[in-house]
């Protein structure tokens, strides 16, 4: 279906006598426009990193942030987990619904 034209997809959907949505052309265009914009702004940013050089401090700095945010991430997967365990006590670990 990918390969479909549009006409036997506007066909397939509306039937023979179906007329073809208001404006499609133009929203068409302009959804590929953005699309294209879009994709033409991400090249222009990976260019852009690409060629820009970076210092080992600079290098360590965003290695340090990423960790921090990693263990930023892990400290607040463990206070959920206790929270989890305080209000719905050890009963759920074993996989089996705890009656109370």
């Amino acid at each position: 279906m990918h390969n479909d034209s549009l006409e036997t997809l506007l066909l397939r959907h509306y039937g023979p006598q179906g007329e073809a949505p208001t404006a499609l052309e133009q929203r068409l265009s302009a959804s590929v426009r953005r699309e294209a914009a879009a994709i033409e702004e991400q090249e222009a940013l990976a260019a852009s990193w690409h060629k820009r050089r970076f210092s080992r401090r600079e290098a360590l700095r965003l290695v340090a942030a990423g960790a921090a945010g990693a263990g930023a991430l892990g400290l607040g997967m463990e206070a959920l987990r206790s929270l989890e365990v305080s209000l719905f006590g050890q009963g759920q670990e074993s996989g089996q619904p705890s009656f109370s």
